[in-house]
């Protein structure tokens, strides 16, 4: 019994000071329970390796692509028409010249007409770091002409990545293309956000007829298969509008079709929601239904809502890179991801060029980085773990 007394006085001073056990319990509480739900998901997200991977990948992805004007060593549609299917360039360095690259000499078979493409030492183009040269606007707002590198004499060849088959710059062209196929992810989601969880938020609180009425439109569009539904919304585009138009139009075509999956996993969770013990207390609080939906249900799963969207966000690129690919969404002067890739379509140019293909491994790997970094998000926000 003795030593009994002595374990608790341990515990818990008589004067009311804590021990060194119940000092040990309140800095877990405080390190655990305490904490915003934001850095709870954060120390969870962290534990995801592949997660941390993705992102890592994704924010400099990101970057570049709101400043592509500043890291595209050219504009885009800047070509050397004598120079088709350019080869890469490899940036050398010497104590005479700093960084430069070698030209090209060019030969063209009589019988195929095949251009060749050989290193010509005897011309050097000198290269350097933040020089100016195509115009842009920086965020699409502040005219510039520095360029992160390129060469310093305008108008000659700078091939990192090689040349598609007007002579334009492909880095180039994959850069400004990226601010295309990663935003189009981004404003697709949002306005899919916004619909699936207005429209899925509607059916699970009223039920009845009306999520009745709202179920059958949902399994009405589910059911129709998705590229013949893209072909049909893309044909019904007219050719007359220009790239921007046509860009925010095919952001509406991702949207029609991608709220309705999360319209059912927020009508599943409103139906799980609305007869808790909580709503009811708002209710006879006088808490309107706009107050119950946004103020209190919403919240009790947001974390659920930032996972789904999540892992939208490379479903919404893959469809626009497809359509594009496809010739059914943007269509050149505008870049994108999708545009690059159509100019792949031929086997033979493939062949002649390899490194058309380099938009579709950005692609992947931009697909892979989301997938990982949703599946980071979905452990984080799962309050079980």
């Amino acid at each position: 019994m003795l030593q009994q007394t002595e374990t608790v006085g341990e515990r818990d001073d008589p004067a009311g000071v804590p021990g060194p056990a119940s000092t040990e319990v309140v800095k877990s509480l405080r390190d655990h329970g305490a904490l915003p739900q934001w850095r709870l998901m954060w120390r969870q997200f962290r534990k995801h390796r592949l997660a941390l991977i993705g992102l890592i990948v994704l924010v400099p992805i990101y970057f570049v692509a709101a400043f592509c004007g500043f890291f595209a060593p050219a504009s885009s549609n800047t070509s050397h028409t004598d120079l088709p299917y350019a080869p890469p360039q490899r940036v050398q360095v010497s104590g005479e010249h700093g960084l430069f690259v070698y030209g090209f000499s060019s030969t063209r078979d009589q019988e195929t007409f095949e251009q060749t493409f050989t290193v010509d030492k005897t011309k050097i183009i000198d290269v350097g770091l933040f020089v100016r040269g195509d115009q842009y606007k920086i965020l699409g707002l502040i005219p510039s002409d520095i360029h992160l590198i390129g060469p310093t004499t305008a108008g000659q060849p700078f091939f990192l990545l090689g040349a598609d088959h007007s002579g334009r710059d492909l880095l180039s062209r994959l850069i400004e293309g990226a601010r295309v196929s990663l935003s189009i992810g981004l404003v697709g989601v949002f306005a899919s956000f916004v619909l699936g969880l207005l429209i899925g938020g509607i059916s699970g609180y009223y039920g009845g007829w009306i999520d009745n009425a709202i179920q059958r439109v949902i399994e009405f569009i589910m059911s129709i298969p998705t590229l013949p539904l893209w072909m049909a919304l893309s044909a019904a585009l007219p050719g007359s509008w220009g790239p921007l138009t046509r860009y925010f139009a095919i952001t509406v075509i991702l949207s029609m079709i991608g709220w309705t999956g999360l319209a059912r996993d927020v009508r599943g969770r409103f139906l799980s929601l609305r007869e808790e013990d909580f709503v009811m207390a708002a209710r006879l609080d006088g808490v309107g239904r706009g107050g119950i939906i946004f103020g209190h249900m919403v919240p009790s799963f947001a974390s659920h809502i930032i996972a789904s969207v999540s892992m939208a966000v490379p479903r919404m690129i893959l469809a626009e890179t497809s359509l594009s690919f496809l010739g059914l969404g943007l269509q050149a002067p505008a870049v994108s991801w999708g545009v690059l890739l159509e100019g792949a379509q031929n086997i033979r140019a493939v062949a002649t060029a390899p490194w058309l293909l380099t938009p579709g491994l950005a692609v992947v790997v931009v697909v892979l980085a989301m997938n990982f970094v949703g599946d980071g998000l979905r452990d984080a926000a799962d309050p079980y773990k």
